[in-house]
């Protein structure tokens, strides 16, 4: 299937443009049109008869969309999509940049999925550590003592035979010291630990399957850092909100990238 003006020049010939003319139509730098030609994120310039580059209007359309899309997807991801939609039929060049949305789509459902365990921690109260005055889930993840397995299963009403299993299904990750007698490796609990086991003894008691468990664990782990657990609702917040600009930053550049898929050459044959 073929889409009409795939490889045609929309409205004829233009005059061609100088490397700092279509740097200043981009609203870029002309280095940055030098590295991007030279990266093959843009079509090869042609040259003029004195020798310099010539640019046309396909290379100022190439380069707003690479500068839309890297607001919304980075630039590494950028380059290498309009790299590689350069080369590709169309019907592979539009999945390849549609999947962009499902990336997004993915890290917002990952981030809720996150900020809900942490919800439901927080609607248990302190009652997920077995304790009425002890510290809130945000602070006990900065907050208190390193614990023994044996001591993190008292806190939490649970067995250690529990907290095994949910180490191995991937729920939990305590770090691993020799004992002393060195014969075996001793399981300690964190802060950062113990707030995920609170994490996953809550959402257990609120009858969450293990799968699902270990999906809102693997969302916390990649989208809290170690500059976010003083506040880590306040973090998941922030991190929903730039979401939702990287994605109206990909739906405003769609338009200049549709326009360029359908004006790049094809494939040679």
């Amino acid at each position: 299937m073929t889409v009409s003006g795939r490889g045609a020049t929309a409205g004829g010939a233009s005059r061609p443009l100088r490397t700092a003319d279509v740097a200043r139509a981009a609203g870029c730098s002309v280095q940055q049109v030098r590295d991007l030609e030279a990266l093959g994120v843009l079509p090869p310039a042609g040259r003029s008869a004195n020798g310099y580059r010539a640019f046309g209007d396909e290379h100022v359309l190439a380069l707003r969309a690479y500068r839309g899309l890297a607001s919304a997807v980075g630039p590494v991801v950028a380059r290498r999509v309009l790299r590689d939609a350069r080369s590709l039929p169309l019907d592979e060049a539009a999945s390849l940049v549609s999947r962009l949305h499902v990336t997004l789509t993915r890290e917002r459902e990952e981030a809720l999925a996150a900020r809900r365990a942490l919800l439901v921690v927080r609607a248990e109260g302190d009652g997920a550590a077995g304790s009425a005055d002890g510290p809130a889930p945000a602070a006990a993840a900065t907050d208190g003592p390193v614990l023994t397995i044996t001591e993190l299963a008292a806190a939490l009403g649970v067995r250690a035979s529990t907290l095994r299993f949910w180490e191995h299904e991937g729920l939990l990750a305590p770090e691993r010291v020799a004992s002393r007698t060195g014969a075996v490796s001793a399981r300690r609990y964190p802060p950062a630990a113990v707030r995920e086991a609170r994490v996953v003894t809550a959402l257990r008691a609120a009858g969450y399957r293990v799968p699902e468990v270990r999906r809102a664990i693997d969302a916390l782990r990649g989208t809290i850092g170690p500059a976010d657990v003083a506040d880590p609702l306040a973090a998941l917040d922030a991190r929903l909100d730039a979401i939702a600009r990287r994605t109206l930053a990909l739906l405003e550049a769609g338009h200049d990238v549709a326009r360029l898929l359908t004006r790049v050459p094809g494939p040679p044959g």
